[in-house]
Parts: C-alpha cells; structure tokens; sequence
C-alpha cells in the first residue's frame, strides 16, 4: 500500500495548496532512528556542536524570506509575527551554542579521595553524558520556536543527542524547508546530515516513541495527545524520560486593591494577552479572579471595550476552529454564565475573540461548571468574580497544574505589608513553574533563569523547554570511582586541559574567570 501523501493546506480557505510529502512507514522511522543512532560519537565534539548552532542560525536566517512565507502561507500567522518568531529561533540556537563552549551544563564535580572521612571517600568524579537519541514532536502554535529548528531541537543537540522530529501537520512544508536549513548546517561543518531526521505522519509519531533506539522525547501539543505518547513512553520494556508540556489554564487573580488603581489598564492588558495570535498562545492568560465590586466593574467594562475592537482571526487549522467554536458554546450555556462579548465563530474560516464571566462561588466545588477550568485554545478567558479572599481560595484550589500564574496588585501592596498579599503569592506558587506579578505570561523570553514548564497537566516533568538548563532533560549523570586519571575522560582529569567550569572537593573552579 502506497504511504498516505501529507498535504500543505491553507488555513485561511482550509483549501490544500500542494503536496509536500508523505507519512512515513515504520521501516522509514526505524531507518531514521538507526541513522541518528549511528552518528552519535560524531557529536561529541562541543567545538563542532556550538559550530553546528550558529551555523543553522546563520542558514535560518539567510533563509528568512522563504520560511516566513512558507510558514505564513500554512498557519495564518502574518509576517511580522514569524519574522520575530525567526528571530528569536536562530536566538536559541546561538545562545546553546554558547552554552556548549562554556560548559557548565556538564556539572563537573570532583571529590578527591579522603582516608580521614568516617567512612573514608574514595575518589570520584561526577559529569553529564548524552542520553542518545531524542524524538522532538512539533507544536502546532509556534512553527518555528517551538518545531523542527526548535527549543528541543536546539537543546538536544547542544546536548550531544542526534534528533528525529515528528513534524506537526498543519506546517509540514515549513517542517521540510527548516529540516533542510539544520542538515545543510550539519554537512558544513563536517557532520553527517543524520544528526537531525523528519518524519510525518501520526502512526509514526507512535512508532518514533515506541523505537528501542530512542532515549528521550520532548513533546508540546494537547493533553489527549501528549498523555497517549507518555503513556507509550511508560509502557516500553525500557521506559524514557517523556518531556511533554500538554496544556495550561494560566491563572490570573487581580486584588481589589489592583482593580481599583489601575482598572482600565488592567482590562486593556488581558485583552491583549488573551487575543495575542488568536488566543493560540500556551502562555494565554485563561481563567481570571476579579473582584465583584465597582473596581471590578470597571476592569469588565474595559475588558469588553478592548475586546469588542478585536478583529475576526484565522486559527491555525479548521479542525481547532471547530473545537474552539464547540468548546465556548458550551461554556457559554452553563448556568449563570454571561457573555458581555461572545466568542465563537467570526465567519466562515475565522474566529471572533469574547469572554465569559461567572460568580468565583459557582466553582468552589464540583459541577458543571468545572469545564471552565479546562483550557479552550483560542481567543477567550473566563472571568470569575469574587466575593472574598475565601472565595480566591477556594477556587485555586481546585485548579490543575500550569505554566504560568499572574498576580495583579496595588502600589500600597508591592511592599508585603497589606495583609494577604503574600499569602495570595504563596497560593499561585504551587499552581505554576512561573509566577508574575503585574505583567502577562504571554511572551517567554529566553533567558538563564527562565522556567517554561509547571505542575501536571502543563509539563510531564519538572524541566523547562526554554533557557539554558532545558538542555538538562537530555543529559545522565556518570560518576567514576577510583579510576586512573589515565583513563578519565579528560573533562574529569585533574589538570582540566579543557578549562571547564567545576566544583573540586567542594570548592567552585572556574578557569575561563580565575
């Protein structure tokens, strides 16, 4: 039987534009991941490795127009999102290149043998070594930053780990023309194209997960999606690690205090937040606490009037239109829920962006109404109105886990002198593997200290997929006990001919600032 062809199709008409290539069979996943698996000991070299990075950033780059386009023309998303989306892609590429050069992910750590310890120590040393091959599967939202040339991708090979990306249908000739940039880069500088293979197709998704080559996968997609292939993982003779980030309600609870000093700009900010491309953003801003007072009157109002100038939107594929059209409909008819701007359908291929509200107290306890504590992908956010402070913790305590949880507060709170301000940070804390406060989780800039990830469902795992240390969810740890520093490796060698960054019989070493 001939393999299924994989269309290129036009979100804006839900029309195909052309063929781009076809799922691939389990023989083509199993000849993926054995050419990965093979090329292996080719990237052990961290020279060539941050040579590879910025080879594939400068390639991506000098390939601009092309991907934009490419990608435009399949997720509706415009050219001035995708130009910055490029950007900030060849950024992660670049910044793991210098992670690599610098070293420290390898967390080299040295314990010199101590006859004087009770029990004496022997001698050990401690680093990071590659996992091995890592299956990356694609996110529909973030063609680029989140897809073949992606934060996964990026960080597995800084890792050392050759990489097989299961590309997301609604990109696959954006898929093909970025798997194409990073082989390119590869034979550039000397390694074989191997290093990074893609797939199609959704069987061979289950097949890539399943394969007794692979060692890890990193996954950003739905719940239903993203637990199928946990699962999967789990169940093989030999379990791996399954980095999966599957869906987030982000959290948002305003103080009376907020509300009152800033309504306006309030309101007008979580539009903003909520609408950002479409509302199809993982960070959206989904379910708010809002006083019931006058301050939060106001704050609805504002919401409605910023929300009300919103134009009708394309979604990246008619599938998730549908389900986004289904889902607020049904939120909508629940019992005292109001819609002061309706979402659901703009017309025929669009979206129309709106928000629902509700008393806090109708979700304080199990109901119907505990779908509003699902996330709905698309542009609207539900609004609960509290009465208390009991009621701000009733509810998030019946939240599940997040990426992301907000906090908008007065001046006269930002001190930790009000009482219960503090106490309503600790609440979201737990919630979250990032808490704001008087900012708008949209928008994760790719930073050292940042964290993109949370509780389950937001992330299988306690790793992040964005900054330096999402590289860590690629690396084991080796400890060698006793071993001639002959035989060392020489990351481990007393000498550090590498000059790396280490911690020696307790004491931090850093040769490149000494």
């Amino acid at each position: 039987m001939a393999a299924a062809p994989v269309w290129s199709v036009d979100p804006r008409t839900g029309k195909p534009r052309e063929q781009v290539a076809h799922e691939a069979t389990a023989e083509e996943v199993d000849r993926a991941v054995r050419g990965a698996h093979a090329v292996r000991d080719a990237l052990a070299d961290r020279t060539v490795r941050a040579a590879l990075l910025r080879t594939a950033a400068d390639l991506l780059h000098a390939s601009r127009e092309h991907v934009i386009e490419a990608a435009d023309a399949e997720t509706a998303l415009g050219p001035v999102r995708l130009t910055g989306e490029l950007a900030r892609t060849a950024a992660q590429l670049r910044a793991f290149a210098e992670v690599v050069e610098e070293g420290a992910f390898l967390d080299i750590r040295i314990d010199h043998a101590d006859a004087d310890r009770t029990p004496p120590w022997p001698d050990l040393r401690r680093w990071k070594v590659p996992l091995g091959v890592v299956a990356v599967y694609s996110a529909s939202n973030f063609p680029l930053a989140f897809s073949v040339p992606g934060g996964d991708t990026a960080s597995a090979l800084a890792a050392g780990c050759p990489v097989v990306v299961k590309a997301h249908p609604d990109h696959p000739g954006t898929s093909e023309l970025c798997a194409s940039v990073l082989r390119r880069a590869a034979a550039q500088v000397g390694l074989p194209e191997d290093v990074l293979s893609l797939v199609h197709g959704f069987e061979a998704g289950v097949e890539l997960v399943r394969h007794p080559l692979v060692a890890a996968a990193g996954f950003t997609g739905s719940v239903r999606g993203g637990r199928a292939l946990f699962d999967a993982a789990a169940a093989r003779p030999v379990p791996i690690p399954f980095h999966g980030e599957l869906g987030s309600l982000n959290p948002v609870v305003i103080t009376e205090a907020a509300a009152a000093e800033r309504a306006e700009q309030i309101g007008a900010g979580l539009a903003g937040s909520m609408t950002l491309g479409e509302g199809q953003f993982c960070t959206k801003p989904g379910f708010v606490l809002a006083p019931a007072g006058a301050a939060g009157d106001r704050l609805v109002a504002s919401l409605t009037a910023a929300v009300s100038e919103t134009e009708p939107g394309v979604m990246l594929d008619h599938r998730m239109r549908d389900a986004f059209v289904a889902g607020v409909r049904e939120r909508a008819e629940l019992p005292d829920v109001d819609a002061p701007i309706t979402p659901g359908a703009g017309g025929e291929h669009t979206v129309s962006a709106g928000f629902l509200t509700l008393p806090a107290d109708a979700l304080a306890k199990d109901g119907p109404h505990d779908l509003l504590l699902e996330e709905c992908f698309g542009p609207v956010t539900v609004v609960a109105r509290y009465a208390s402070t009991d009621e701000i913790s009733a509810v998030l305590a019946r939240l599940p886990g997040n990426l992301t949880a907000t906090l908008h507060i007065a001046e006269a709170e930002a001190e930790g002198t009000v009482p219960g301000t503090a106490e309503l940070l600790a609440e979201l804390t737990p919630l979250a593997g990032r808490v704001l406060v008087n900012g708008w989780p949209t928008g994760v800039a790719v930073a050292p200290a940042q964290h993109h990830g949370g509780p389950y469902p937001a992330t299988t795992s306690t790793s992040t997929s964005v900054g330096a240390t999402a590289i860590e969810r690629w690396l084991r740890p080796v400890t060698y006990q006793s071993t001639p520093d002959g035989l060392l490796p020489p990351e481990l060698r007393d000498a550090n001919p590498l000059g790396l960054p280490r911690r020696v019989d307790g004491r931090p070493e850093n040769p490149a600032h000494d």
